[in-house]
């Protein structure tokens, strides 16, 4: 079976994307923020995100030994040292508050040369809360006698009476109003 198999194959050798992805995701981690295709992007997306989930791991881990173990591990996968040194060491306590989601894509307009969809991986701080659509005020659903509502045919008798009951409570409060004013 192969279940989960899926892997962006990017059109090369498995030897080829492997390697591919481990300096897309080594140059990542250096400089934060890396322009390429985005088909690439995707790929290398996962594999970062794995990583510093390593570091993560070891910086909480209480043994030295298990420490070591996931920074060898990430040493494994990226294939540059000075990467994961400064993954483990430096960038690590940028993710140690987010749970996931440590990279973000952003599409940009296509290569000139040969139309190829190009975009911007970068790494995300704790502290970005990311896109928050606009949120609508919704405002009190009021009873206006100058604009008609459309209302259902067997429920007209329902809504006048409702509208009667607001009327004699906006009066009673306002008579309340008065009273405490004098």
């Amino acid at each position: 079976m192969r279940h989960r198999k899926h892997n962006h194959s990017l059109g090369v050798k498995k030897e080829h994307r492997i390697a591919l992805v481990a300096n897309l995701a080594a140059s990542l981690i250096q400089h934060g923020r890396i322009r390429t295709t985005l088909a690439k992007a995707k790929a290398v997306r996962p594999f970062v995100e794995k990583t510093i989930t390593l570091a993560k791991k070891a910086a909480v881990a209480d043994e030295k030994a298990k420490s070591l173990h996931f920074r060898r591990l990430a040493l494994a996968r990226v294939r540059d040292e000075s990467a994961v040194r400064i993954l483990f060491n430096e960038k690590v306590e940028e993710f140690a508050k987010r749970e996931g989601g440590y990279t973000r894509i952003y599409k940009l307009v296509p290569r000139i040369g040969d139309a190829a969809p190009m975009a911007i991986i970068e790494l995300i701080a704790a502290s970005d809360e990311g896109y928050q659509g606009s949120k609508r005020k919704t405002r009190a659903k009021t009873i206006d006698s100058s604009k008609k509502q459309k209302k259902p045919k067997g429920d007209q008798g329902a809504s006048k009476k409702v509208v009667a009951e607001n009327a004699v409570v906006t009066a009673e409060t306002s008579k309340e109003k008065e009273a405490k004013s004098t």
